[in-house]
């Protein structure tokens, strides 16, 4: 190709915007979007959610760019910004303008979403998944207190 063709340009900046930072594991090798009912955010938020509990992102790490995460799932930008507005709002993440986004310290996430907070939020996804399961979300709850009840755990 002609080193000035516009198309050419377009994809050596595509591919050089993809590339991880050195040591960082790339969006598209952790996070995957799943077809179905749920909304493409909430997939996005929750796989982070877990990979922070996981302790595959740790406590301080940068995390991928908004873009980044949009290129590597082919989804739109806003789609992943909402994602990680929820994820600030809670305090899973912390996002610095101009400086990137990271993961919080465990103690700013400890204060930013109280244990209430993150019970109603299991709980909402708990009812998610028994609308697209097709079951009642109801009977979700009674079948866990049965659980809780036998295995003698009152938290």
């Amino acid at each position: 190709m002609v080193p000035g063709n516009k198309r050419h340009s377009s994809t050596r900046h595509a591919s050089a915007a993809e590339k991880p930072a050195a040591g960082r594991l790339e969006a598209r090798e952790l996070l995957q979007i799943q077809p179905g009912g749920v909304p493409i955010y909430v997939q996005i938020r929750d796989q982070v959610l877990r990979l922070i509990g996981r302790g595959v992102l740790k406590p301080g790490q940068q995390m991928w760019t908004m873009r980044e995460v949009a290129v590597a799932l082919r989804v739109d930008l806003n789609t992943v910004r909402h994602a990680y507005d929820e994820l600030a709002r809670t305090g899973a993440i912390e996002v610095i303008r101009a400086r990137g986004t990271y993961v919080a310290d465990k103690s700013a996430r400890t204060a930013a979403a109280p244990e209430t907070a993150l019970v109603d939020e299991v709980a909402q996804r708990a009812i998610e998944m028994a609308a697209q399961a097709g079951v009642s979300a109801a009977a979700v709850a009674r079948r866990i207190l049965q659980f809780l009840q036998h295995r003698g755990d009152d938290k």
